[in-house]
């Protein structure tokens, strides 16, 4: 597994890095850190002062001190990179010039507008194709929940999961999600028997997809310690669930999207910024899962 970790020299960024390798010894290991000085009003000339040298000083300080966390943590440590620019294009830049499986990021977990102007990590995650692993605290990383929809994309990131990440000492969980149909329909629009015809069908549904993944998991020689339904808003209910059973770690299935999605909020995105677990999301293209 090749992977991309980004870097600004914090504490979140140096937690993630240090969490993934929890999960993940064998990993292939690139190093970008950014000097972004994008902030700057047009009117600062910063050539012609010592800013870019004092940018670049503390990147490179920034840079030796990750290569040597790499390398202490037991990861494959390949190439580094110092780029000047806005993070975001930088990043996504360097993930289209390279074939990587994961991009490694620490997030802040920015609140209210901050949140909606968007950070590096959200940014990556809603406009490149490369699967992510975004994490903000430090974690024990033993527990991993699957989220499943029965969707190909879900078990597209079960399968890669599986393959690519030692669980071998790991506490696996499973969930599925079922609307409540209470939710979906303004109150008298249907009858109680129709209501009741839905969750039935639902469960019935819900009990299939679980035992799928459970079978893939098992053909892969782990054990399922919780499967469970839960039933709700997908990504509050995944989210309420994590914080419950204490989840190192969620893995997310996602499909490739469109640039530029500010303000589309997607069950995904949701989870990332509620949840204190990591997050993992593994994109596909339907037309390569198989």
């Amino acid at each position: 597994m090749k992977v991309l970790f980004c870097t600004d020299g914090s504490k979140i960024s140096f937690s993630a890095l240090e969490n993934f390798a929890k999960w993940h010894k064998s990993a292939v290991i690139d190093i970008i850190c950014v000097i972004d000085w994008s902030f700057l009003p047009d009117e600062v000339y910063i050539e012609e002062s010592g800013f870019v040298n004092s940018c670049s000083n503390i990147a490179c300080t920034i840079l030796e001190s990750a290569k040597s966390k790499v390398i202490e943590l037991g990861l494959i440590l390949n190439d580094s990179f110092r780029v000047c620019g806005g993070a975001s294009d930088s990043i996504a830049e360097q993930l289209d010039s390279t074939d990587y499986d994961l991009v490694l990021m620490g997030s802040h977990g920015k609140r209210g507008i901050q949140k909606w102007l968007g950070s590096v990590s959200r940014e990556i995650v809603t406009s490149t194709s490369t699967s992510d692993y975004v994490s903000k605290v430090s974690l024990p990383c033993k527990k991993i929940l699957f989220t499943t929809d029965g969707s190909e994309q879900a078990v597209y990131a079960i399968q890669k999961t599986l393959e690519n990440f030692d669980l071998m000492d790991k506490e696996i969980h499973l969930c599925t999600v079922n609307e409540d149909p209470d939710l979906l329909f303004l109150e008298g629009s249907l009858d109680a028997n129709w209501l009741l015809e839905i969750q039935k069908r639902q469960k019935i549904y819900a009990l299939k997809t679980l035992n799928s993944a459970e079978n893939i998991i098992v053909e892969h020689g782990f054990n399922v310690l919780g499967k469970t339904v839960l039933t709700g808003q997908p990504a509050q209910a995944i989210t309420d669930y994590a914080a419950k059973e204490q989840i190192d770690l969620i893995v997310l299935g996602g499909r490739l999207r469109a640039k530029h999605t500010f303000l589309r909020n997607t069950v995904n995105e949701r989870i990332l910024e509620n949840t204190k677990s990591d997050v993992m999301i593994i994109k596909s293209r339907s037309e390569s899962i198989g």
